[in-house]
């Protein structure tokens, strides 16, 4: 009951955001800039736990893999002025996997894990 208590949420929050958008770009994109999947990642992780090293390892990582993920927005509006949504949203994913990809390996390379 619990999992499906914390999939509502989160869907309410996702779906929150995505109908904002339609009315307003700039108050969805202030609510969606704000962290909330890290947020909610967190605050479940710490509820399901009360682990406080673990959600200082979430939060770190996180930290640390911010960089790679800015990549979606800077390719996404680039491909949308010259393709279509799907195409240019599956570019955008596929630079942002392989960015990640060369960071995490550049981030092996200096004895940096997650």
């Amino acid at each position: 009951m619990y999992i499906v208590i914390k999939t509502i949420l989160t869907v309410i929050i996702i779906v929150t955001i995505s109908e904002i958008a339609r009315r307003s770009s700039f108050v969805a994109g202030i609510l969606a800039s704000i962290p909330l999947t890290s947020a909610l990642a967190i605050t479940w992780l710490y509820l399901d736990t009360k682990d406080i090293r673990s959600v200082i390892e979430l939060s770190n990582s996180i930290l640390l893999l911010i960089p790679p993920s800015l990549i979606f927005f800077i390719v996404l509006p680039l491909t949308l002025k010259r393709l279509d949504f799907f195409y240019s949203f599956f570019i955008s994913i596929s630079a942002t996997v392989l960015v990640y990809w060369v960071y995490i390996s550049l981030l092996s390379r200096f004895d940096i894990r997650l």
